[in-house]
């Protein structure tokens, strides 16, 4: 979907000069967008006590970004030692931190419980007795299966790799609890990239189902439900935009009619990265070649290493050429890379105004799982990354990769094994 009216009226007339200064290509993210979005997560849930938002770190984990969420007052969701690191130097601590893995390390999990520990969420039923040391607070993230439908990036249910099964779920809280847990927490998220508030609403309603039931069978009270991330962004134009007030209005209504009946409500935690940062970051690459062939392509500077969802997930992203205004008799073309891959495309067959060598693409909706997602094929480097901030100045937050980086792991002490001892 095109980027707001307000973030283009701030970034294009700069534009220019700010390729000029930094040189392509890069991502730029919107500081003023990022928190406005936070604001209207958190209008959307005013009613509803204790929630909280534990930003989804892998979505777009720059230290930068981290402190304007950490001053937004989120938590943070976090699935590696890595992002443990980022969080804690972003000023996260303890329950600020929820981490939840899959096939967890012994190494991770001890990463996850040192300064102060952090809100574990087990994946696994197995994964209790790998626990070096069970915290006070544990948690489990539950997979339905059958019972509901997912979507196509995270899976249907009965084949994703995540979650506890109904089956084990009851049992996972009671050896828990025999390990030593005394305060619970219920997770659970089934679908990526989600659009319908109403998926979110009976995913909510699923869970404080649940908890009911366990708790009744347990005789357990949990101290939040965490419905998981996922909200979704419009990326096409004539995508509608996530109801994030009916999501904030419906949750409410389920948590008094809860309460009712079991006598307290859980908090109510989410973890959402894309719906946060998504709409309000920019991937802008220069035009260095066109080519007529059985098609016509623009060959820009930045390739599918710099922003993988088109190639992996056939994803579209809107795509401006600045300075021009589209129109009905805008040529076809395919927006290219110079990888040594055929889906190495940011688009396919799109309608776009002529395109020039020099001119300036502007890839929309990358503030998540853009350059998170980048990698180092053909020996292509990661771009710099840059924060348009709220006074209006441009700072770089991530410096480009250099070819000093990519041989840096080359450079090591010397090792074998002769094949035997």
């Amino acid at each position: 979907m095109p980027i707001s009216n307000d973030f283009s009226q701030r970034l294009y007339p700069k534009l220019p000069d700010i390729a000029a200064h930094f040189g392509t290509p890069f991502h730029l993210y919107d500081e003023e967008g990022f928190r406005e979005t936070g604001r209207q997560l958190q209008q959307a849930f005013s009613k509803v006590e204790g929630f909280r938002e534990y930003y989804a770190v892998k979505a777009l984990p720059n230290p930068s970004i981290l402190r304007i969420m950490a001053d937004m007052g989120f938590g943070f969701d976090c699935s590696s030692i890595a992002e443990l690191i980022l969080s804690r130097q972003a000023g996260a601590k303890g329950e600020d931190i929820m981490f939840t893995s899959n096939n967890t390390s012994l190494e991770e999990f001890m990463a996850a419980q040192e300064e102060g520990g952090c809100i574990l969420n087990l994946d696994d039923i197995n994964l209790i007795d790998k626990v070096p040391e069970m915290p006070e607070l544990v948690c489990f993230r539950y997979n339905p299966g059958a019972a509901r439908s997912g979507n196509s990036i995270i899976g249907k249910p009965t084949e994703a790799k995540y979650g506890v099964t109904h089956e084990q779920i009851f049992a996972a809280f009671e050896k828990a609890r025999a390990r030593g847990a005394k305060r619970f927490g219920l997770h659970t998220m089934l679908a990526s990239n989600e659009c319908n508030a109403s998926y979110m609403v009976q995913t909510t309603q699923m869970l404080l189902d649940l908890a009911a039931q366990i708790g009744q069978t347990l005789n357990i009270q949990f101290e939040f439900i965490n419905i998981g991330g996922g909200l979704g962004i419009p990326y096409r134009p004539e995508e509608a935009v996530f109801d994030v007030a009916l999501l904030g209005e419906e949750t409410h209504k389920l948590l008094e009619a809860f309460s009712a009946k079991q006598g307290y409500k859980p908090k109510v935690y989410m973890e959402s990265g894309r719906y946060i940062t998504g709409p309000h970051g920019v991937l802008v690459t220069q035009a260095i070649n066109s080519k007529e062939t059985y098609r016509n392509y623009v060959g820009v500077d930045a390739c599918m290493s710099a922003l993988m969802r088109p190639g992996m997930y056939n994803a579209y992203h809107h795509i401006a050429v600045l300075g021009k205004e589209p129109s009905p008799q805008d040529p076809l073309v395919d927006v290219v890379g110079s990888l040594c891959e055929n889906n190495d495309k940011f688009a396919i067959q799109r309608a776009l105004p002529k395109v020039e060598e020099g001119d300036l693409l502007i890839i929309q909706d990358t503030g998540a799982h853009g350059q998170a997602m980048g990698f180092n094929y053909n020996g292509k480097l990661r771009p710099q990354e840059l924060l348009l901030k709220a006074d209006g100045s441009v700072e770089r937050i991530r410096r480009a990769e250099t070819l000093e980086d990519y041989f840096a792991t080359l450079s090591f002490e010397p090792k074998a094994w002769s094949g035997s001892l």
